[in-house]
């Protein structure tokens, strides 16, 4: 993929946030387990939180001075996780293992993003949205590896 421009960029990234939420309010209203439609549609307030956020950068580029970077540690559960297409009757262990999947690609794009940044801001920016993927990435590893533990699995 090339970008012409810092507006590109980010237009990529909201149509990727869009995506994400879509994903994951889909995946709220098939879910049947009690409590999961909850836990699916936080995750999709927060990918519609990073839009807004993408939304007014896109108008505003003077607000990436605003966001802090802060760092955090990859549990990399779902890098030995192969990858899966979402269908509608998931259970709730397939629908983890994709959504741990789908955080860590948004977290690699973030990172390459970052990495391919002209201005030192842009990075910066990049890599807070690459460490709020990484954080969903991480509580959804959680969340699975208590389910399993619960389980005897």
């Amino acid at each position: 993929m090339e970008f012409k421009s810092i507006d590109d960029i980010i237009q990529y990234a909201i149509d990727k946030e869009i995506e994400a939420a879509e994903f994951y309010e889909a995946a709220a209203k098939n879910i049947k387990l009690v409590g999961a439609e909850h836990v699916l549609n936080d995750y999709a307030a927060e990918e519609r939180k990073h839009e807004q956020i993408l939304k007014e950068l896109k108008t505003d580029k003077n607000k990436i001075k605003g966001y802090k970077f802060e760092k955090i540690q990859d549990i990399k559960r779902s890098d030995f996780l192969v990858e899966m297409e979402y269908r509608p009757d998931m259970d709730y262990v397939e629908l983890m293992r994709l959504a741990m999947k789908r955080e860590e690609k948004a977290s690699k794009l973030y990172s390459s993003l970052a990495e391919s940044a002209e201005e030192p801001e842009f990075a910066e920016f990049f890599n807070v949205l690459a460490q709020e993927e990484l954080k969903h990435k991480n509580e959804l590893e959680t969340m699975y590896d208590d389910y399993m533990k619960q389980h005897d699995d």
